[in-house]
């Protein structure tokens, strides 16, 4: 949903520069910004109904793999460090480097793999935008990819 978005963006603005949100100085406010990345592409996310938000630290050591999986709302991540390798429902391969985010759409049909083909660990900073009380990932089955994706 754009309101749930517009209040993330609000209240991450209120939280990393308290002085320009208010017409008095700040006290006792601190923020730390956990990752920073930059989209290619615009970035709109929705959801109908209640909706929970999670934040999360992920970390995918070398050589390790989130298995094929879905989630059933949106999400929005940034890769801290590593670069991170995943192979998509078309069987397309992207990779993502520290500093760089993406969105992924929620749904079994945007079923993918994310994996750590490097030789330090992947660590991810993730927003999940799902239905209330949803898991925040849904186990999905190899569309025949394995075959032709790199580290299987």
């Amino acid at each position: 949903m754009r309101r749930t978005l517009w209040v993330l963006l609000c209240g991450a603005t209120v939280t990393m520069v308290p002085a320009a949100a208010s017409a008095t100085p700040s006290s006792g406010v601190s923020g730390t910004v956990l990752g920073k990345g930059t989209s290619n592409n615009t970035i709109e996310v929705k959801n109908v109904g209640p909706t929970d938000v999670v934040v999360r630290h992920i970390v995918i050591e070398p050589g390790g793999s989130t298995g094929w999986h879905y989630h059933p709302g949106e999400l929005i991540a940034v890769v801290h460090k590593g670069t991170l390798t995943r192979t998509l429902e078309d069987c397309s391969v992207q990779t993502t480097s520290p500093g760089q985010s993406i969105v992924e759409a929620a749904g079994d049909r945007h079923a993918h793999v994310g994996r750590n083909l490097g030789t330090e660990p992947v660590e991810l900073y993730v927003t999940y935008v799902i239905p209330a009380r949803a898991p925040l990932a849904m186990d999905a089955a190899d569309p025949g990819c394995s075959r032709s994706t790199p580290g299987r």
